[in-house]
């Protein structure tokens, strides 16, 4: 059961282990304590062998993340802020480095370190009344949690320039189009409902070969294409070895959905 307690709680929804940022009256800020609560929950999920995906989303309907808790941020001195930067990468690296697939449900606003969080998840899904942006140029400063990094990745150089340097915001059929998000939800459904039913061939598949397919993407991905070539080869042979593979085979010639138990 979740600390009542903690800044985020836990729900487990069948195989799926969902993350709740329970902030609603800060818009679901990252405070230092919802940074280190990320990342002890989420390290018990991503070690969970029950667990075949985590989704992140926030409580209510009207913020994912609003970003960093500037309540709490004042009256720090620069060198606290410093540290307090570095727990997005100390607390939040095992969401990031997670060989389950993570996903957002943007419940709403995802401004700054909201959306930085977003984009650490390898699939995000947008309520239709979302908004994201990294506004940071137009508080004097820059996106410092993997923003500038992470966010070319997904939209394209001149995109993320855009939205870094004019401080823009996008609704959610705007991210859409651009590749921001995979999926904007229905007007009126649950983001959260919406986001576990898509993601049900993932929570049903072979966890062995999704845990390889994010590998061989992930290590390969600015590599040349030989060696990224070599990597896939190298993952591809792990799930030649697994159980999970030669169900799927006898599932298909007995004409019945396969049951993959992650061996």
């Amino acid at each position: 059961m979740s600390d009542q307690s903690s800044p985020v709680k836990v729900e487990r929804r069948g195989a799926v282990g969902v993350l709740v940022i329970d902030r609603a009256d800060r818009r679901n800020a990252l405070s230092r304590d919802t940074l280190y609560a990320l990342g002890r929950l989420g390290k018990e999920l991503v070690s969970d062998p029950d667990v075949r995906a985590i989704v992140l989303t926030g409580a209510g309907d009207k913020a994912f993340c609003a970003g960093a808790d500037l309540k709490e941020r004042q009256g720090m001195s620069p060198d606290d802020v410093r540290k307090q930067v570095g727990l997005y990468r100390t607390e939040l690296g095992v969401l990031d480095r997670s060989t389950k697939p993570v996903i957002a449900a943007i419940n709403g606003v995802a401004f700054g370190g909201g959306l930085e969080l977003a984009l650490i998840c390898d699939l995000r899904v947008a309520a239709p009344h979302a908004e994201l942006a990294l506004p940071e140029t137009t508080l004097g400063i820059i996106p410092g949690a993997g923003g500038t990094q992470r966010l070319p990745r997904v939209v394209g150089e001149a995109r993320a320039k855009e939205m870094i340097l004019l401080g823009r915001k996008l609704g959610a059929a705007e991210a859409l189009a651009w590749g921001l998000v995979n999926r904007v939800s229905p007007a009126g459904a649950s983001v959260l409902d919406d986001t576990l039913a898509w993601i049900e061939p993932i929570a049903g598949g072979a966890p062995i070969a999704q845990s390889a397919a994010l590998r061989a993407i992930d290590t390969s991905y600015e590599v040349p294409l030989e060696l990224g070539l070599e990597l896939e080869r190298v993952y591809y042979d792990e799930t030649l070895r697994s159980e999970d593979r030669l169900e799927a085979l006898r599932a298909f010639a007995e004409k019945r959905k396969p049951a993959f138990r992650g061996v």
